[in-house]
């Protein structure tokens, strides 16, 4: 592999709430500046990178749903949300040197190009991180299920999570000092025990295509880099083979 790392292509699966500030809503720009330092440090070691980006920041599509919005309307809302967050990231990271693109599910050709997979392979090869936009294009879908749809798309070998903490646990760390940390599952385990790893959908797409997800903290300075290596990092979900 590329300067001794174990993946070649990764797909990298980053909630909303990752760009936003200390209320965990909004946009804070000094964030998407601190995640594209992390792209960089990926892109460097020679791996090719695609990313995924959910809306939580800035739009809660449950919150509408419960006040009665028709519920594909709240998903487009959603998807809206991500390419706003896309062109943010994207922004952030060609600044700090690195080429990119964004391809979005939903057509919009005046701000990003529309998904085509050959183009996002052909992307990645020449050395440019490509991020996913607007979900999977359809409502009733997750921006996990998106992630690893484009994974396995793409050809990836695997899903990071990025996470606040170092892995899955048993119950929140951040309010159980005892929680539990799991380093390894197996997918039929993250679907029985509904650890929050990603939704049933994008577990089980993962599962039917061998795709390992990798769940780490993404703040942690060693963590990422660690993990690209083959070290044991946060919590390795696959099949256990």
């Amino acid at each position: 592999m590329n300067n001794g790392t174990k993946f070649k292509r990764v797909l990298l699966k980053l909630t909303g709430e990752a760009l936003a500030g200390p209320t965990g809503f909004g946009i804070d720009p000094t964030q998407a500046d601190a995640i594209a330092l992390r792209v960089k440090e990926i892109h460097e070691m020679g791996i090719e990178l695609g990313i995924v980006v959910g809306a939580g920041n800035l739009w809660r599509g449950a919150e509408g749903i419960q006040r009665g919005m028709d519920r594909p309307t709240a998903d487009y809302m959603g998807m809206l949300g991500t390419v706003m967050n896309a062109l943010l990231l994207m922004d952030a990271i060609e600044r700090a040197g690195v080429n990119t693109r964004v391809q979005t599910a939903v057509e919009m050709k005046a701000v990003a190009e529309p998904y085509i997979r050959r183009r996002a392979i052909r992307h990645l090869e020449k050395g440019r991180v490509v991020i996913f936009g607007a979900g999977t294009g359809n409502p009733f879908f997750s921006t996990d299920t998106a992630a690893a749809l484009r994974a396995v798309d793409i050809g990836a070998e695997v899903v990071i999570k990025a996470s606040k903490v170092d892995g899955v646990f048993d119950k929140d760390p951040q309010t159980h000092p005892d929680a539990v940390r799991f380093d390894h599952l197996t997918y039929i385990d993250a679907l029985n025990l509904r650890l929050g790893v990603m939704d049933s959908t994008a577990i089980s797409l993962c599962m039917e295509n061998k795709l390992p997800i990798l769940v780490l903290n993404f703040w942690d300075e060693e963590a990422l880099r660690d993990a690209l290596l083959g070290k044991k990092v946060g919590t390795l979900v696959n099949s256990g083979d």
